[in-house]
């Protein structure tokens, strides 16, 4: 919502102040097709050139988070508390053995299908599922565990930075494209410069609105789009942090309620439940 209200801001006052500087909309509008088809085009042939196939589609399937916002609210913190907790405590009264079935089958797990927004997030619930497997076989030590958690993190926020990376080097490339599409109606100018001043003002105006154009959608769009699907991106770190810490804190031997205590500190402020709500919840989670 936010994001929507910034752009009408931005163009209110850009064009609010044209107008009352005397300027005409009819006159700034006749070269924006001309001007926008070099300056768009340019840039997306730019930006396929510059990008693999994999980031075109992380960008795509990004674009539109700055209109949804994070999907990490309070309640889904809960959830994956919750989750953890009852995990941990089946695993305190069956032991390790216990989950081995629903760790490898998730989906028909009887304990992940009541939190779906969890098992929904695939990548959250095979970082956590592939983990556990790791602590269950005994195949290596937790401090082991806790570095190739580590090292996945890694690959994951990196691949989740490269959207908002590539959409701010196309905004960083809109100037430039608007001062080639400005250069370009001024080459068109010097043929008419045996005209009258009013068409040679004219068509070096027109020239102008590439400049104008380009630097516009490169501060006032794109860029503002590029940081938006960042900081998004960004949220989702805390999630699997959460995730992250409550399994080490289990595998080193803390409590359960310990344990998601511990992932709980890993959530940001706006979204972290109380540690009462928190231990008030997870107390009516019993064992199988």
């Amino acid at each position: 919502m936010f994001f929507i209200i910034g752009l009408v801001v931005v163009f209110g006052a850009v064009i609010g102040g044209y107008l009352m500087e005397g300027g005409s909309i009819p006159t700034l509008l006749h070269p924006l097709p001309a001007e926008g088809l070099i300056i768009f085009g340019a840039g997306v042939g730019a930006f396929l050139a510059a990008n693999p196939m994999n980031v075109i589609k992380r960008v795509a399937a990004d674009v539109m988070k700055p209109l949804k916002g994070s999907p990490y609210t309070k309640a889904v913190y809960m959830e994956v508390l919750m989750m953890q907790y009852e995990v941990y405590v089946n695993i305190k009264k069956g032991g390790l053995l216990a989950l081995e079935q629903d760790v490898n089958d998730p989906h028909n797990s009887a304990i992940f299908k009541k939190y779906e927004t969890f098992t929904h997030n695939h990548h959250a619930l095979d970082f956590f599922c592939d983990s556990m497997k790791l602590l269950i076989n005994g195949s290596a030590k937790m401090d082991e565990i806790d570095m190739v958690m580590d090292a996945e993190l890694d690959v994951h926020h990196a691949e989740n930075a490269a959207p908002g990376a590539a959409m701010g080097a196309l905004a960083d490339a809109f100037p430039a494209f608007g001062i080639v599409a400005c250069v370009m109606g001024v080459v068109i100018t010097m043929g008419f410069l045996d005209q009258p001043p009013n068409i040679i003002g004219g068509k070096v105006g027109a020239a102008l609105v590439g400049t104008f154009l380009g630097i516009l959608l490169a501060y006032g769009v794109f860029q503002p789009l590029a940081k938006n699907i960042d900081a998004v991106n960004a949220v989702e770190a805390y999630y699997f942090n959460c995730i992250r810490s409550g399994l080490t804190s289990f595998g080193n031997g803390a409590a359960p309620i310990t344990a998601v205590e511990f992932a709980r500190r890993n959530i940001p402020s706006t979204e972290r439940p109380g540690s009462g709500e928190l231990e008030e919840v997870v107390r009516q989670i019993k064992p199988r």
